[in-house]
């Protein structure tokens, strides 16, 4: 069955909810992040032709979102947490149970999950010094690369693919704390290096920006997005007003694979029964 992408986004939005309720019940800030505040400023909802959604939280606030949302969450959700047992990614997913989204690429970890996912990312102290700054971003794009090669990623960029065999040898664990820089006070300035953006200048930010927030309408509700979401999504996407013409519409696929009512175990399955690639077979 084919499914439209307003189907895949209310999915999405009810998972929206889910995180919600848990952060009001906790006093958990976060706010919109990255196309989900773009579409909260600018559309009141979704982003058209978006097919996924992000939040963000501060470090603190996202350790403690980590550590009660797993007994707050139903059985009709998981959450994949960063660096846990089958996800060795740098940012958590919240997973819808009994659903797929199947990305083009066979995960190395046969168990990992890859029900329909919304992302939960990570926000961090950046040093006021400049080249320490710099430093923590070049230790972000190891641990990032480290992460991929054990997920399974599969690129034709040669420097990707250098990165990643680099990484296997390096003490990843060294470099991840380096980049969270929790042994200083807090920073003016923070990073999303771990976020939805591999630039640089798309990564800084000042903390204001995320601990001043607003509520604004996003597909019928109220969520919290920067107080300051027209330095953020300047700073994103620069001119974030204009909207693109028809031609430049593209949705960004997330999943080969969607499905809405059947789980990703069912494809596993039925590709280990049948002995053929399901990702050829795709319902998007």
């Amino acid at each position: 069955m084919a499914y439209t992408l307003q189907q895949h986004q209310a999915v999405l939005l009810e998972m929206l909810c889910q995180v919600d309720k848990i952060c009001r019940k906790y006093d958990i800030p976060y706010t919109l992040f990255s196309g989900t505040a773009l579409g909260a400023v600018r559309h009141e909802g979704f982003v058209p032709w978006d097919d996924d959604l992000d939040v963000i939280m501060l470090r603190r606030d996202y350790r403690r979102f980590l550590q009660v949302a797993p007994g707050e969450l139903g059985e009709n959700y998981f959450l994949q947490k960063e660096f846990s047992q089958h996800w060795p990614m740098f940012f958590s997913k919240l997973r819808k149970n009994g659903t797929a989204c199947m990305e083009r690429f066979v995960p190395r970890d046969p168990l990992m999950h890859q029900g329909v996912c919304m992302d939960i990312f990570p926000c961090d102290n950046l040093s006021d010094k400049p080249l320490k700054r710099r430093l923590q971003f070049a230790a972000s794009k190891l641990v990032i690369a480290g992460s991929l090669f054990r997920r399974g990623y599969i690129t034709c960029s040669p420097a990707k693919k250098l990165l990643m065999q680099l990484s296997r040898v390096l003490p990843l664990g060294a470099l991840h704390r380096y980049v969270l820089d929790e042994k200083e006070p807090q920073s003016r300035t923070v990073h999303s290096f771990f976020g939805a953006s591999s630039r640089y200048g798309h990564s800084v930010y000042d903390r204001r920006w995320f601990t001043e927030r607003i509520y604004l309408p996003f597909a019928g509700k109220a969520f919290p997005v920067s107080a300051h979401y027209e330095q953020l999504l300047t700073v994103l996407y620069g001119d974030w007003r204009r909207i693109p013409p028809p031609e430049e519409r593209r949705c960004k696929v997330h999943g080969e694979i969607v499905d809405l009512d059947r789980s990703y175990e069912n494809y596993l399955q039925q590709q280990k029964e049948k002995e053929y690639d399901i990702l050829s077979h795709s319902i998007r």
